[in-house]
């Protein structure tokens, strides 16, 4: 991924999370959307596939939550080893965590962060926020397809696309 274009923003400077995250996205030309003052949902495209991203602003608990959707949909029938797969995964991740919504079995990657009290956020930590949800749904992404679609165990699934993510150039 591309991450070195030029924003408009001082390197020090913070502004309100939703409004720094829309900045990135317009200065990146990834598609995004104001939803309110507290969400923003946009789109980018990974290694694998685009993702669904939503940032979320929780004022009252000074927490920003960053979700990234790969439109993966876990049928009934695999369910159970996409769980064991996802605690797999989790014990790999050092932040934020894969989950399957219980609203129609989607898999996310869900991260959040408490900013300080002045509940602003700066350029770094945006682009931190969005790049570590991208590498790690890119990392993982060819576990989930392995087991949905190439049959794989949970266990076989996670190593062959450990194998498969080092061999990446």
């Amino acid at each position: 991924m591309n991450f070195e274009r030029r924003i408009d923003v001082e390197q020090g400077e913070q502004s309100a999370p939703v409004d720094m995250l829309a900045q990135l996205f317009e200065a990146r030309g990834w598609p995004c959307e104001l939803l309110s003052d507290d969400e923003l949902a946009g789109e980018v495209t990974g290694s694998w596939t685009t993702y669904q991203l939503r940032c979320v602003w929780r004022q009252e608990d000074q927490v920003l939550q960053m979700l990234a959707l790969p439109d993966i949909r876990f049928p009934e029938e695999k369910l159970h080893s996409g769980y064991h797969l996802l605690g797999l995964i989790n014990e790999q991740v050092w932040l934020g965590h894969f989950d399957i919504w219980s609203n129609g079995s989607v898999l996310l990657y869900r991260h959040g962060v408490m900013l300080g009290e002045d509940g602003m956020l700066g350029l770094p930590m945006a682009q931190s926020l969005v790049e570590s949800a991208i590498e790690e749904c890119d990392r993982f992404y060819p576990a989930f397809q392995f087991l949905l679609w190439g049959d794989k165990s949970p266990q076989n699934a996670l190593e062959a696309a450990l194998v498969d993510y080092a061999g990446e150039a």
